[in-house]
């Protein structure tokens, strides 16, 4: 059985969540507290050297970066739908994992960590980056029901949580109606999971 190596504040940890409960992976949660920085004890620097979260082990795999996770999920899991082989669909996948961990975590994801977690950031900086990449994903949104391809895929996933999380770091999605439909589309699906300051669970 796989284990997850979670902790519940966590947008990137939340990635994996919502994949292991779409595509029903059993899988044991160890919760990892980052305020008594577990994250950082020499048994987690064994398992990931960046002293990071998310980490899976699956048997003798281990996995660490949340869009590696996704990915190793949705080939091992999944089927073509959310991680396609085709040179194309997976190039425009790859796509949007990057603007998850380069666009989205510097603009939306380190906003609100600023103010939830005291991270030492320029926080007009990522206020200023947020603004461009929330503007990004809801312009590719007025065309598209989802971000990579007609149907849902693991960029969707990727993206997704720090989006939704950006009034934690105190920016408005007031002017983002995509954005915000896309959202609910997501909200809606089978298995989705939630958390502090995300949508709740369809009938919730």
């Amino acid at each position: 059985m796989i284990k997850f190596y979670d902790a519940p504040m966590s947008g990137n940890c939340h990635k994996v969540r919502m994949l292991l409960s779409m595509l029903e992976i059993p899988h044991e949660v160890v919760p990892v507290s980052l305020p008594n920085m577990d994250h950082k004890t020499p048994a987690h620097l064994a398992r990931n050297p960046l002293g990071t979260v998310p980490v899976i082990e699956d048997g003798d795999v281990v996995i660490y970066d949340s869009q590696a996770i996704l990915v190793y999920l949705a080939k091992k899991h999944g089927d073509e739908q959310l991680l396609p082989i085709d040179p194309e669909g997976m190039a425009l996948v790859q796509q949007w994992l990057s603007y998850a961990v380069n666009e989205v975590w510097n603009g939306p994801a380190l906003a609100r960590a600023f103010l939830l977690f005291d991270r030492d950031v320029d926080l007009a900086r990522c206020l200023a980056a947020a603004k461009t990449t929330l503007s990004i994903l809801d312009a590719r949104l007025s065309q598209h029901d989802w971000l990579a391809l007609d149907r849902l895929t693991i960029a969707d996933i990727a993206c997704y949580p720090y989006a939704a999380l950006a009034e934690d770091g105190k920016i408005s999605l007031a002017p983002y109606s995509a954005l915000q439909a896309w959202f609910k589309r997501i909200e809606a699906l089978p298995g989705y999971v939630t958390m502090p300051g995300l949508g709740q669970q369809p009938g919730g």
